[in-house]
């Protein structure tokens, strides 16, 4: 007998870049589009996200909270070109996409009916982007269908997605026709994929963030998480309702604070699964999941890219100080603080950062900035010590002719 969901979404995550110097004609670029609108995050509407996270963090990447509606008024005064300049002065900056009202479905015959909700784009002045997706299927759906839709679906914009059929999934909107379309506007949005190659981003997938509540008939005091175990592992994972084999635990890390929540972790996403046996699980969790944690999720993303971006422009010798310096700046704004009280936000933020390896970046690039800083040192003091020879051996030549001119004079 089929698992049913009792509230579902996913979220499909498309990390990319835009070259640096270029990111305030980006910011520009999309002003200009008028589909995009920029997200201004405010204290009261917004309150459970800015009491969640510590200053550090909001100063970071919530630069909304800082306009108040006089800032705003100011801001949209100014023409688009000085809005760009503005934005690209704070460290993040979000912009809503306008979808309209959109419907899919995937899959031939009686297929999976869903609903795509919004689309948003979080920037960061490094040139460092994500483009994010929320779908959800339609109500009281299979669970078998959460694990086919986002195993179908993440792979879409693939080079390979014609040789797997992902030209089932139609999509009916005012906005555009189907998924052809959504990835052209894909395309339109992030650009060509050569400076997220170069950090090693897999350009033709998704990652996913999703969140599933089953009906407590599936899961409650009499019926074990031992009989879900292995559908969640697949859910986690992301792989198809078809798949039979491997099923090794070592593939998956888990946070398991609660009874009847459970929270799986891969280097290609992050799945949360729960019951309705509890009314909190899918009336105040899925907002909880879908806002603080989805942000620390994206915060840890561009922390490792980042890094990465570093790492990739270290092999120039020429830029090692500079690099160093940047390195240094990162260390104190993002890595030694801690982004919120929440212990369950705290727990989630040091999980995805084990699993994505993040120390062994950071670790790496701290060992090559700290030889390099060494070799610098020396260099500098073998350039003080040759000074310091030619300047005695200047003085003592100086002192012989003197002696000569002495001698000579008695």
């Amino acid at each position: 007998m089929e698992r049913k969901t009792k509230y579902q979404y996913t979220y499909f995550i498309y990390p990319y870049v835009i070259n640096e110097n270029k990111y305030e004609k980006y910011l520009y670029k999309l002003l200009n589009n008028k589909k995009c609108k920029i997200r201004f995050f405010e204290k009261e509407k917004d309150l459970d996200l800015y009491t969640y996270f510590l200053p550090n963090m909001k100063e970071f990447m919530f630069q909304g909270f800082e306009f108040n509606k006089d800032k705003i008024r100011k801001y949209e005064e100014f023409n688009k070109e000085m809005q760009a300049i503005i934005l690209s002065k704070y460290p993040c900056t979000c912009f809503e996409y306008d979808l309209g009202i959109m419907q899919g479905k995937a899959g031939e015959g009686e297929g999976i009916f869903f609903h795509m909700q919004k689309i948003e784009l979080i920037c960061f002045k490094t040139g460092i982007c994500f483009l994010v997706m929320k779908t959800n299927i339609e109500e009281n759906c299979d669970f078998s269908n959460v694990l086919d839709f986002n195993y179908k679906f993440r792979d879409i914009y693939s080079e390979f997605s014609n040789l797997k059929q992902y030209e089932n999934i139609r999509l009916q909107s005012n906005t555009f026709e189907d998924v052809k379309k959504l990835i052209e506007i894909i395309k339109e949005i992030t650009g060509n994929t050569k400076d997220a190659k170069a950090l090693d981003i897999d350009t033709n997938r998704f990652l996913t963030f999703a969140y599933t509540c089953i009906e407590q008939t599936d899961w409650n005091e009499e019926k074990k998480f031992k009989e879900l175990e292995f559908e969640f592992f697949k859910y986690a994972n992301i792989f198809p309702s078809s798949y039979k084999s491997n099923f090794d635990k070592k593939h998956l890390e888990i946070i398991n604070k609660w009874k009847f929540i459970k929270t799986g972790f891969t280097k290609e996403g992050m799945a949360l699964l729960t019951s309705g046996i509890d009314i909190h699980n899918y009336t105040k969790l899925p907002y909880i999941y879908e806002n603080q944690y989805l942000y620390i999720y994206i915060l840890v993303q561009y922390q490792k890219l980042y890094l990465k971006k570093l790492e990739q422009e270290s092999k120039n010798k020429n830029m090692t100080q500079g690099l160093r310096e940047k390195f240094i700046k990162f260390t104190k704004e993002l890595w030694i603080h801690e982004i919120t009280n929440d212990d369950i936000g705290g727990q989630i933020y040091k999980k995805i950062r084990h699993v994505c390896e993040i120390e062994k970046i950071y670790n790496g690039l701290k060992n090559k900035f700290d030889i390099a800083y060494k070799e610098l040192n020396i260099e500098k003091e073998n350039k003080v010590n040759k000074i310091i020879l030619i300047i005695l051996a200047i003085s003592l030549l100086l002192n012989v002719i003197n002696f000569i001119s002495l001698i000579r004079i008695m």
